[in-house]
């Protein structure tokens, strides 16, 4: 006894669309690792001869900056 079409399109369908999460998890994740190696690269260019190490976390905004509507860096 075979496995009816529809269910076997239904899984097929199940697959591609499994794929497409994988996929565009794998894009969101390259999209921080991109972000996060231009901020590493910034931090070089700026601090350049310093023997400082550099931070790429930003610390959270302070009252003024709340006040002032400043928005943080992305």
């Amino acid at each position: 006894m075979g496995i009816p079409n529809e269910t076997e399109m239904e899984n097929e369908m199940l697959e591609a669309e499994r794929k497409r999460g994988e996929t565009e998890k794998q894009r969101k994740e390259a999209i921080k690792q991109r972000r996060l190696e231009r901020s590493l690269e910034e931090g070089l260019r700026d601090s350049f001869p310093a023997s400082d190490p550099i931070n790429v976390t930003q610390p959270p905004p302070s009252v003024e900056d709340k006040r002032k509507g400043a928005e943080p860096k992305k």
